[in-house]
C-alpha cells in the first residue's frame, strides 16, 4: 500500500489513523498548492482531484477519508478505532457524521471561500458571500458539541475513535486559518489537549 499525501486536514486524518493503528506505509507527496492534484497524472489516480488516496497495490485506489479509514479498520481491526461490535461502530459513525456535516464541512468551506479563495477560486464553485455564515455554523455546532462533551474523555465516552481524529485534524487546521477554537468551549479545549498529547497527533 501507499498513501497519496499532502498538506491539509484530510490527509492528517488518515496519517493519524495509521499512527494509532501502528501502521507505517510509504507516502507519495502531492503538491496541492501547486495544483498537481488537478493535473492528468493525478486525476488518473483520483478523478475527484483530492487527497488523500490509498493505493492498495492491487490496482484499486480507495478515496474519501472515511472509506480509507473503514478499509484500514477492516484489514487491521486492532486497536479498534471505529468499534469492536455493531453498537460501537454505529456510535462512532453517528458522531463522525454529525461532526462532518455540521462542523468540518462548514469550517472547510468557510476557509475555501475566504482565506483560501486565491487557491480555490479556479478549482471549484466558491461562494465568498457564504464564508462568514459557514464559519458561524461551525462555531455554533462546536458550542453544541462542547455541552455534549461534559463528563466525557472522548467523543464516544472513554473510547478514542475515528470521530476524535476527524475533529482534531480539522480543529488543528482551523487554528491556523483564522478559525481557532473558542476558549469558552472548555470541554473541547480540554479534549484538544488530551488528543494533542497522543503521539499520533503529530503524524
Amino acid at each position: 500500500m501507499r498513501l497519496f499525501n499532502s498538506v491539509g486536514p484530510n490527509p492528517h486524518v488518515v496519517r493519524m489513523f495509521l499512527a494509532e493503528k501502528g501502521l507505517t506505509i510509504p507516502l507519495v507527496e502531492v503538491d496541492i498548492r501547486g495544483g498537481e492534484n488537478r493535473r492528468a497524472d493525478y486525476l488518473a489516480i483520483n478523478p475527484a482531484g483530492q487527497t488523500p488516496a490509498l493505493d492498495l497495490g492491487t490496482g484499486q485506489i480507495v478515496t474519501e477519508i472515511t472509506a480509507i479509514c473503514e478499509y484500514l479498520e477492516e484489514v487491521h481491526p486492532s486497536p479498534a478505532l471505529i468499534g469492536t461490535n455493531a453498537a460501537e461502530r454505529a456510535e462512532t459513525r453517528s458522531w463522525a457524521r454529525r461532526i462532518d456535516l455540521n462542523i468540518l464541512e462548514p469550517l472547510a468551506n468557510g476557509f475555501r471561500y475566504s482565506e483560501g479563495l486565491p487557491m480555490f477560486k479556479d478549482r471549484m464553485h466558491c461562494i465568498p458571500v457564504a464564508a462568514d455564515d459557514l464559519k458561524a455554523i461551525a462555531r455554533e455546532h462546536l458550542v453544541w458539541l462542547n455541552h455534549k462533551m461534559a463528563g466525557k474523555s472522548f467523543i464516544c465516552g472513554e473510547r478514542f475513535s475515528l470521530a476524535d481524529i476527524l475533529l482534531f485534524a480539522f480543529l488543528t487546521f482551523g487554528a491556523v486559518v483564522g478559525q481557532p477554537l473558542d476558549q469558552a468551549n472548555t470541554n473541547l479545549v480540554a479534549w484538544m489537549a488530551r488528543v494533542g498529547a497522543r503521539p499520533s497527533a503529530k503524524a
